[in-house]
């Protein structure tokens, strides 16, 4: 069971392996939420991620004939960082097995703590498959990342820390893969004081606690889809379900497209690099139907690539309208260029990219199609840009942005 014993033991445990993460308040999200919104930047531990406390405080517990058999665990990446250094720490053998999807980012550094890294399925239950399979064949110790309860309580840390420094915390937004973060935090925090309320946040695309809380038991997602790899999880953790079923208040889902303007929000206004699955409880602040409550996000990782960062930026700037393409047709005689750019100018557009195509049209004389990718300050700027385009006689068209 998990006891307020055990959370005080892996308190102290997870200090050896962990920074302290201040909350960090934040002015924008409160403006935008209506509430008092603290940040608890899990991001900010050395393998950019909580999971070192589950994965530390796990090993703990193992006896030294278990650890000395080696350790295998399956993960999307940030619970193979937290058991390979962990293992490091202890200096015992770590065996990951990580989903072929893993971002490299996330299997290079795993690989930097001294682990060996197997990669093997489409998604996270796959691979945790196969290491199951494999701690059979060769007599490893497993450690699940998230169906394990002194992992669970590993986690639940977090919430101790979040009490002590904000003592009059009303809600706490936990994202939830299988619900291992979920559950020690939850179960914790009503330990602590029944009174607060723990919200779990799962991508659209992968609810599988939700699903589960709907059936009233455990059931597996015939299948997963979503930006937030870290949380890909088709089944939650049947050890933990019945604590989860007790101490979660309830379940938000948020949209990818809402984690791409999080992570925009992060960036701009906070400074601070969180993957996707960390900025699920950031895209639920608006979902909550609370106001002026003093409400924390933890921010679970930022173990994200930077290919995959690009991509985000690009796809959040377009989706707030800082970054469009119009299509406009002109003469094919000179000066019609600089007449379109000066437009744009005036209205303080700032032009990203030009495609000018000469063959639209057969006639060349009547047509030539001028596609502008431009830079805008958001929706009400762009609106503008367009009617000024419009004035000057011109009919533009909105095209998907092509960056």
């Amino acid at each position: 069971m998990l006891t307020l014993e055990a959370f005080e033991e892996a308190a102290e445990n997870v200090k050896k392996v962990t920074q302290e993460t201040k909350l960090v308040y934040s002015q924008y999200l409160s403006e935008q939420a209506g509430n008092r919104v603290y940040l608890k930047p899990e991001n900010m531990q050395v393998t950019g991620a909580y999971k070192v406390r589950g994965a530390h405080y796990k090993i703990s517990t193992l006896t030294p004939e278990e650890r000395e058999k080696g350790l295998i665990t399956a993960s999307a990446g940030n619970h193979a960082q937290g058991v390979a250094y962990a293992a490091k720490e202890y200096g015992v053998k770590a065996v990951i097995v990580m989903p072929t999807t893993t971002p490299l980012i996330k299997v290079n550094r795993t690989k930097s703590y001294g682990a060996e890294v197997i990669l093997h399925g489409d998604v996270y239950d796959e691979a945790c498959e196969y290491a199951e399979k494999l701690a059979a064949e060769e007599g490893y110790t497993f450690v699940h990342p998230f169906n394990d309860l002194a992992v669970a309580t590993g986690q639940g840390t977090i919430a101790m820390e979040i009490v002590k420094e904000l003592p009059l915390v009303e809600y706490i937004l936990v994202p939830v893969g299988g619900g291992g973060l979920a559950t020690g935090v939850s179960t914790l925090a009503k330990m602590l004081n029944p009174n607060i309320k723990v919200i779990g946040v799962e991508p659209e695309g992968a609810a599988c606690l939700k699903a589960s809380f709907e059936a009233g038991h455990v059931v597996t997602l015939p299948k997963v889809t979503t930006i937030a790899d870290g949380t890909a999880v088709k089944t939650p953790g049947d050890l933990i379900f019945p604590y989860l079923q007790k101490n979660l208040d309830d379940i938000i889902t948020v949209s990818d497209d809402e984690l791409i303007v999080a992570f925009l929000d992060m960036v701009e206004n906070h400074k601070m690099i969180v993957e996707n699955s960390g900025l699920l409880t950031v895209a639920a602040l608006k979902h909550l139907p609370v106001k002026d409550k003093r409400v924390v996000a933890i921010l679970s990782g930022g173990n994200m690539d930077v290919i995959t960062m690009s991509s985000v930026v690009s796809h959040g700037l377009i989706q707030r309208d800082r970054i469009f393409t119009v299509s406009v047709l002109l003469p094919d005689k000179p000066g019609e260029l600089v007449r379109v750019a000066s437009i744009i100018a005036d209205e303080q557009g700032n032009v990203i990219k030009l495609d000018h195509n000469q063959f639209v049209s057969v006639n060349r004389n009547a047509a030539v199609e001028l596609k502008i990718t431009m830079e805008a300050f958001g929706t009400e700027h762009k609106q503008r840009i367009v009617e000024a385009l419009k004035r000057n006689g011109y009919k533009p068209k909105l095209t998907h942005a092509n960056l």
